[in-house]
């Protein structure tokens, strides 16, 4: 009830409810690699959208397009559409096919960059073993993340750590709310330039002239922290 059957013959229909139309899954009318226009309804604005459809989610029941971006080839705009909002359908050529409806009736059809996307095989879905790589790489990089973070610094303290981070990329708290940067300088509180220390002043001249350089580089990075 309240959704209109495809006509045979045509590729034209009224937009599929959550269940789907006539029983039919998502994927069925929205077909993978297929180019269609959707009419999106008045209280979803009246627009057209016009794409490739790259996948369906019958859990959201969301249609997910892929168009061509005008200038680039190196990549492509996906838009997702609830399937809800969708007041009509057009499958203006279907994957493979010479063809289509807009062909057939003279208008404007897919570009020649949207048939090259079209021929653009789709990306396979992720292994379980890829899935499970990503999932211990974001763990770390949250660990990481974690070791950075010191619930005893003060706002100041923190921000200036995260500052020395980001410059330098080996920074540690130490004794609580101490910062040392590279192993080699040691940031107290309340973290201004004269609060920046030697740990290890070297022992050769050489060692001696890069101790120094790496704390007149501490010392002007919190200086131009603010």
């Amino acid at each position: 009830p309240g959704s209109m059957m495809v006509a045979e013959g045509s590729s034209t229909a009224a937009a599929p409810t959550a269940a789907g139309e006539g029983g039919k899954a998502l994927h069925e009318l929205y077909p993978a690699n297929a180019f269609m226009e959707l009419t999106l309804s008045a209280e979803s604005g009246g627009e057209k959208v016009s794409g490739i459809v790259h996948c369906t989610d019958e859990i959201s029941n969301t249609v997910v397009l892929r168009s061509s971006l005008v200038y680039t080839t190196l990549s492509s705009q996906i838009r997702f559409v609830g399937a809800a909002t969708v007041a009509e359908r057009r499958v203006l050529r279907e994957s493979g096919e010479e063809g289509g409806e807009a062909a057939a009736e003279g208008e404007a059809g897919p570009t020649a960059a949207d048939l090259e996307e079209m021929a653009r095989p789709l990306p396979p879905p992720p292994t379980k073993k890829a899935l499970e790589d990503r999932e211990k790489r974001a763990l770390k990089m949250a660990m990481e993340h974690m070791k950075h973070i010191n619930d005893s610094a003060t706002p100041l303290g923190q921000a200036t750590f995260d500052t020395l981070l980001k410059a330098c990329n080996s920074v540690e708290w130490v004794d609580g709310t101490a910062i040392v940067v590279l192993g080699e300088v040691r940031v107290d509180e309340p973290y201004g330039p004269e609060d920046c220390v030697l740990i290890r002043p070297g022992k050769t001249e050489r060692e001696r002239n890069l101790a120094m350089d790496s704390l007149n580089r501490v010392k002007k990075i919190i200086a131009h922290k603010g």
